[in-house]
């Protein structure tokens, strides 16, 4: 979390009342809540509605779950949330370049809601947002873009063509538990009752929201983390290692690399000792060592894809944290070449 963050938070906690209450402190927290609202918003360009959730999971969830229409489509490289949100949907395949298959798209999208991440969360592959809406709209369809991994005002079309889009503070700087699901239309989504005009239930989460607007308050400084990855790719194709999707536009600070003859657990037990914190796939399923479900939608086997690692880059990253980054999985490569001489 960005200290502003925190400082944010910390102030909600402080002025905390129920922002549905009538009282004058509860009229205060709902004043409070409604600036957050209109700030998150306007950071990311939107003139649409907000509605305030626990995270972009659940903005999924209510997107994929609500919508008015009559089926369900879900590219094959989705983040795990969209497929629990919607365990029934149409899956729609992807190239080995990682992008969704637009003759497919256009057979699968008549009167459906589409969900495609704006970059996927283990490759970092952005898809054509622009293109893949005016074929979805061409069919009677709505867009959900998945944009937890979006920074603000880094949109690639999205605001300007997608009827949803699911976003998380905790990929921004912001504190965890909140995000946001932004609406072009209210009339396409069936209200539940409750808070949030009726869209969503739960008493309103004052502090996070704060915290929320706060960080997105201090631009990300994409341009420093398009080098940092850069300058890495280029390292790990030196040192014979592979770059997943390195000819494709990809997100500023993520990178998804495999070291050929090595374990992708072996690499992060290594890496950790070594004081990096890296994954293997995305962080909500590196636990489960499964192989990866995006790798494997892009033709990748299953040995090779158990051998890559996703990389990462925050606000705090420096040039010298990925310098040593690279000696760090140099030394992996060397120690393999080593072992099998």
């Amino acid at each position: 979390m960005t200290p502003a963050a925190r400082a944010a938070v910390a102030e909600g906690m402080a002025m905390w009342a129920n922002p549905s209450s009538p009282h004058a402190e509860g009229r205060a927290a709902r004043a409070a809540i409604e600036r957050a609202r209109a700030g998150i918003a306007a950071s990311y360009g939107w003139t649409g509605e907000t509605i305030l959730t626990s995270g972009a999971s659940e903005s999924l969830a209510i997107a994929l779950g609500r919508s008015i229409v009559a089926r369900r489509v879900v590219s094959a490289v989705e983040h795990d949330a969209s497929f629990r949100a919607a365990p029934d949907a149409t899956t729609m395949g992807v190239g080995q370049d990682g992008l969704v298959d637009l003759a497919v798209l256009e057979r699968s999208s008549q009167g459906a809601i589409v969900a495609v991440q704006w970059a996927n969360s283990e490759t970092g592959v952005r898809q054509p947002i622009a293109r893949i809406a005016e074929v979805v709209h061409a069919a009677g369809g709505l867009l959900l873009v998945d944009a937890a991994q979006m920074p603000a005002g880094c949109d690639d079309n999205v605001m300007a063509h997608a009827d949803f889009v699911a976003v998380s503070a905790h990929k921004r700087g912001g504190p965890p538990g909140i995000g946001a699901l932004l609406v072009r239309d209210l009339a396409t989504l069936a209200p539940s009752g409750g808070q949030e005009r009726g869209y969503r239930s739960g008493t309103e989460n004052l502090p996070a929201a704060l915290g929320y607007a706060a960080a997105l308050a201090q631009p990300e400084d994409i341009d420093a983390m398009t080098r940092l990855r850069v300058r890495l790719d280029d390292s790990i194709v030196r040192s014979g290692g592979v770059v997943v999707a390195a000819e494709q536009a990809r997100h500023p600070a993520i990178g998804s690399y495999r070291l050929p003859g090595v374990a992708a657990t072996t690499q992060l037990i290594r890496l950790d000792m070594a004081g990096f914190a890296v994954s293997a796939g995305s962080a909500c399923s590196s636990g489960s060592m499964k192989p990866s479900h995006v790798l494997a939608a892009m033709g990748w086997s299953e040995a090779a894809s158990r051998e890559v690692i996703r990389v990462s880059f925050g606000r705090t990253t420096t040039e010298r944290d990925v310098e040593a980054f690279i000696v760090a999985w140099r030394t992996m490569a060397r120690a393999v070449r080593t072992f099998a001489a």
